[in-house]
């Protein structure tokens, strides 16, 4: 794969900036990132990163043609809120851009990774293997489903196979800062605990959780990374893949090594959760990851408390992006 020109859309987000981290660790500087930069300080992300070439999000399409000699393609690049309503522009952004560079890829056997999302999974409260049905997904936001819309379409067009989609689960992490309501509780909590003491965390509505006690498969993105870099080297297509811990954990099990970083005793306090999202939260996700371990990703992945406690110590106290650190 280092021997072609890699390009990586999203390249400034928290997974693309992470994944060109990672590249280079193992020595690629080929890179063409695209990203649509905008207003904020996303460009931060890629400032300490090494690569050939930038190109904007919205020119990316026109210029094509110019980089015929890109043999590996990570599309990552997408509207990545859950909370977004306008169908429209998810369509657009998470489905049709997809699907052209989908085509691009095929066209010329470039190797295509493209990010997809275990929100396509929807409210299912059980560990699932990514040759559940996709005819039988509920997804319960737009953004899922403009996620499972390509993989359907990947799958109805007969190309799945050819190509490689990855199920991303709760993914955290450094490079994150940018990402406003969407970034992650650790970063969210970290803030809240260095202004008042204590962190809130919403109420569980469903006896079987106590509060706190719901779950969530947290992956940390230096080994979500690992994983992707690891499937466009040694895997041809494969279809879906599910990229997370393999473990569920509690909201209590990600915040308290946060305090125990900060040298603080936990001060967890419940708040109640707004109407609007009781009926589209999630009370239990959990990788089944299973098909990763079978293409032979061996790698042990960090531990939810030492990823937190990195997380904390090495960047959010310190204000280091990833390719920042020391040597």
């Amino acid at each position: 794969m280092h021997n072609g020109r890699i390009l990586v859309t999203g390249g400034a987000g928290l997974i693309g900036s992470a994944l060109i981290w990672e590249l280079n660790r193992q020595g690629a500087t080929n890179i063409i990132v695209a990203d649509l930069l905008g207003k904020d300080e996303k460009w931060k992300n890629l400032a300490p990163l090494r690569f050939a070439d930038y190109v904007e999000g919205v020119d990316l399409f026109e210029r094509l043609e110019q980089f015929k000699d890109v043999t590996t393609i990570y599309h990552l690049g997408a509207c990545s809120s859950t909370t977004e309503t306008d169908a429209a522009y998810l369509v657009r952004n998470n489905f049709e851009f997809t699907k052209t560079l989908a085509h691009f890829a095929l066209s010329a056997n470039r190797r295509f990774v493209y990010a997809s999302s275990a929100a396509t999974y929807g409210a299912v409260a059980e560990s699932l293997p990514e040759t559940t049905p996709l005819s039988t997904l509920r997804p319960l936001n737009m953004y899922g489903y403009s996620k499972h819309l390509f993989d359907c379409y990947a799958e109805d067009a007969g190309f799945l196979d050819k190509i490689t989609g990855l199920k991303y689960f709760n993914v955290f992490g450094p490079n994150e800062n940018h990402k406003g309501e969407m970034r992650s509780v650790v970063y969210k909590a970290f803030h809240q605990i260095q202004q008042t003491g204590a962190v809130s965390l919403f109420k569980s509505y469903k006896p079987e959780y106590p509060d706190g006690g719901q779950m969530r498969d947290f992956c940390y993105v230096k080994d979500a990374v690992a994983a992707t870099v690891f499937l466009a080297e040694k895997v041809t297509g494969g279809g879906l893949f599910n990229i997370g811990s393999g473990e569920p954990n509690t909201w209590l099990a990600l915040v308290k090594p946060i305090f125990g970083a900060l040298g603080r005793e936990p001060n967890i306090k419940f708040v109640d959760m707004p109407d609007y999202m009781r009926s589209k939260y999630q009370y239990f996700t959990s990788a089944n990851i299973g098909k990763l371990r079978a293409a032979g990703f061996t790698r042990e992945l960090t531990p939810l408390a030492d990823s937190v406690i990195d997380y904390v110590k090495n960047y959010l106290l310190t204000g280091l992006h990833l390719g920042d650190e020391p040597a």
